[in-house]
């Protein structure tokens, strides 16, 4: 196989879409349970960044989360629903 051939077969990856996870203000989960459900959902999130969102959600109503792939973006979300969150996605533009 020529050095040609190879160079035509390989193919340009295109990134996965990524979408936003955003967290909702309630007014039933106290912010102590709204930042122990966000560090036991996402992966790798710290204590500080958790009091973040969730104070971003409770003065502006809503908050970025995560920005990741479609499936761990519905996973996540999912997650924070099932812990009595209210939580959407959106595409990430």
């Amino acid at each position: 196989m020529s050095v040609e051939t190879i160079e035509k077969r390989s193919t340009v990856r295109k990134h996965a879409p990524r979408y936003r996870v955003l967290l909702h203000n309630d007014d039933f989960n106290s912010m102590e349970y709204v930042v122990q459900v966000l560090m036991t959902t996402i992966p790798n999130l710290t204590q500080p960044q958790a009091v973040n969102i969730m104070m971003e959600a409770h003065t502006s109503g809503l908050a970025l989360v995560i920005t990741c792939a479609q499936e761990h973006a519905e996973f996540y979300s999912e997650t924070l629903n099932n812990h009595g969150l209210t939580s959407t996605i959106e595409p990430d533009e």
